[in-house]
């Protein structure tokens, strides 16, 4: 069992982690705690694996886990939802209801209010990222903002083309400092963190942490989708306990 643990001052109230592939039931290449039933691993494993994070992490309810579609789309969750909804992203006043997103070099933002009394789990890949989702939640949410970077791919790992490099500067010109160019022509090494605190700071969320940790490097610790083609998903909860 291994946990990532935000390093933030969020209010006792909330409680938040990021699971590793360490754990779990999975076989290769989904080795370890796979939480991705999309992802062509046996769903009963998959079932077992969100049985067994339930208890290892002393979850109060089941995730609500999400069908991500790198949209901007963020849902507000209560105790009464009981199916997979289409989004990339949930928020929450009430106790107990556990906010979940999956990723595998993918970027998870985790969100509360000073109060404790609102939290969100946003899926930040870089289409999602550009299109506006963490604008998206942040509007959703009421009163002061921490946030949480959680772990996802490097700056020195992900590669990306012109297109991606022009659709961020097309909304920012300061943009252009989340890049960094290759060797290769048309090619730049994109820091999903340096953006994404671009875009939370633009919407007046300045207090950002970070885990700081890179999926791709860390293969005994986290599923890349980059590195690996075929493998599994971790995933990022968030919830208000209504015990201290």
């Amino acid at each position: 069992m291994s946990f990532v643990v935000p390093n933030w001052p969020a209010p006792k109230r909330v409680k938040a982690l990021s699971t590793t592939r360490i754990g779990g039931f999975s076989h290769p290449p989904y080795q370890g705690l796979n939480l991705g039933q999309h992802v062509g691993d046996d769903p009963s494993i998959v079932a077992n694996n969100r049985k067994w994070l339930v208890g290892a992490a002393g979850l109060p309810t089941s995730p609500v886990w999400l069908n991500q579609t790198h949209s901007t789309h963020i849902v507000e969750l209560d105790k009464s939802i009981n199916t997979i909804l289409d989004a990339d992203g949930s928020v929450t006043t009430q106790d107990d209801v556990v906010c979940s997103v999956m990723t595998a070099d993918c970027l998870p933002v985790l969100l509360t209010n000073i109060q404790g009394t609102q939290v969100a789990a946003v899926h930040a890949g870089w289409r999602g990222l550009a299109d506006g989702i963490l604008e998206n939640a942040v509007y959703k949410m009421q009163g002061e903002l921490l946030a949480w970077l959680g772990p996802a791919i490097g700056e020195s790992a992900f590669e990306v083309g012109d297109d991606v490099r022009d659709l961020f500067i097309s909304h920012d010109n300061l943009a252009s400092k989340g890049f960094v160019a290759t060797s290769k022509q048309g090619k730049w090494m994109a820091n999903m963190q340096l953006l994404a605190k671009q875009r939370l700071n633009s919407v007046g969320v300045t207090q950002i942490y970070s885990s700081e940790l890179c999926t791709f490097q860390h293969s005994d610790k986290f599923f890349s989708y980059r590195r690996d083609g075929v493998t599994g998903r971790q995933a990022s909860l968030i919830w208000i306990s209504r015990q201290n």
